[in-house]
């Protein structure tokens, strides 16, 4: 089948191998096991052969997809809204309000996308009849196993009893497929990064906190980096709430991430992650896969992984798609470099003092409407261009999510743009605009 239009819009000319081989292999009358590192286009590759499963004459959910987390369930959905198929898609996740979904539901979307333990609530509950399902995703399916999800979707896969297709993808091996997923005749599609290639790209560096505190080695060696790109790995949120207070007292520019945080307050920071108005980001292993994150320059495991599995995922951020990177590993003068790592990373030496990294180049916009209230991407960089003065390389990023969007600006043009535009309307409506905190 000819994509060429639908990867138009994703500004893409042409899909790559293991693209290729998931639009091939997804249509014939198999199930597919796909795998392939984090960053290297695996939505794609299962939605659009998927759209040629799609009957518009069909009533019902005819496609679930099943997530191991909220934010991997929404870039989804964006992926698929943005190909314009004209088949409806919802989202179902924790966090997300029950009644709008149980509204939602009453008219079944084509593609239901969720986490393992709202789908099985909507089913338990009898908000959504699933028979008319006939390709079930398990999209990241380790990833769900590994938080504990088995019973749910083990639960969910038994109500889908027209169920005719699974698509499994997964960013590294599985070393095994549970019963209950029920996999017939299955074709394993398997793009995993050959080791030699991790290892060309990917450079392994090792920082000793020696005389020093283990957070005051890591303020030295952020400082080191400057501006590069980095995401800071801990296992334990109240580390990363710990790094991040310091990082603030020191005026450090940096994102946080975490399960603890509220959804908007996640959705933000990997906005500015993503639109350059962050170049750092403290994190749990919640952010090492299943997130749109772009390309970044540097991992720290500031916590030591605690399986080979978390490490290949936390350093699958960096070194990616041919790019080069690095990942540092940072340890107390009495640590020990984890078992399972193969290569011995070469000594990093710290300065002598930090060095407070320069300010982003970017700045992010705050505005207080958003796609629910009719505000579109071509509102906002209208009213910014025009009445905000700004010219087009001085014009970022733009995000719409549901009731708020956000522009980044560069930074040296913020302060004027905003008093230009503080009370600007757009659709006739006087709307709330400000630096994103």
């Amino acid at each position: 089948m000819d994509y060429t239009n639908t990867l138009s819009l994703f500004n893409i000319t042409s899909l790559n191998k293991m693209q290729e081989a998931a639009s091939e292999a997804i249509p014939k009358p198999n199930d597919v096991i796909l795998i392939s590192p984090t960053g290297t286009g695996k939505t794609l590759a299962f939605l659009l052969p998927i759209m040629q499963l799609l009957n518009a004459q069909k009533e019902g959910v005819q496609v679930l997809v099943i997530v191991p987390t909220r934010e991997l369930a929404q870039q989804i959905e964006q992926v698929f809204k943005k190909m314009s198929t004209g088949f409806k898609v919802n989202c179902c996740y924790g966090g997300h309000a029950v009644k709008i979904e149980k509204n939602n539901l009453m008219h079944p979307p084509a593609v239901l996308i969720g986490t393992p333990g709202r789908i099985a609530f909507h089913i338990g509950n009898e908000n959504i009849d699933l028979k008319t399902v006939h390709t079930l995703v398990l999209d990241e399916f380790d990833k769900s196993l590994e938080a504990g999800f088995a019973d749910e979707m083990s639960f969910i896969i038994s109500e889908l009893k027209g169920l005719q297709k699974r698509i499994l993808t997964s960013a590294t091996e599985l070393e095994e497929i549970p019963a209950f997923v029920g996999l017939r005749k299955s074709v394993e599609l398997n793009f995993s990064a050959p080791k030699q290639n991790a290892e060309t790209t990917l450079s392994l560096k090792m920082v000793r906190a020696i005389g020093m505190e283990k957070l005051d080695a890591l303020l030295l060696l952020i400082g080191r980096l400057s501006n590069e790109s980095k995401i800071v790995f801990c296992n334990h949120r109240d580390a990363v709430d710990r790094i991040s207070e310091q990082l603030s007292e020191l005026g450090v520019e940096h994102g946080f991430y975490h399960g603890g945080l509220e959804q908007i307050d996640r959705e933000k920071t990997l906005i500015k992650l993503r639109n350059g108005s962050t170049k750092l980001l403290i994190t749990t292993d919640l952010a090492a896969r299943g997130l749109d994150i772009p390309e970044i320059e540097a991992i720290i495991h500031y916590q030591l992984p605690l399986s080979e599995d978390i490490m290949i995922h936390r350093n699958g951020r960096t070194a990616r798609m041919n790019a080069k990177g690095t990942a540092f590993f940072l340890l107390e003068e009495k640590d020990h470099l984890p078992p399972f790592l193969k290569t011995t990373p070469e000594n990093f030496p710290l300065p002598g003092k930090f060095s407070k990294p320069k300010p982003c180049e970017w700045k992010t916009l705050y505005i207080g409407a958003g796609k629910k209230d009719k505000i579109n991407k071509m509102d906002v960089v209208g009213m910014l261009l025009q009445k905000g003065k700004l010219q087009k390389e001085e014009l970022g990023k733009i995000e719409i999510l549901d009731h708020s969007a956000y522009a980044a600006i560069k930074s040296y043009k913020m302060e004027a743009t905003l008093a230009l535009i503080r009370n600007e309307k757009i659709k006739n409506r006087k709307i709330k605009m400000e630096i994103s905190s």
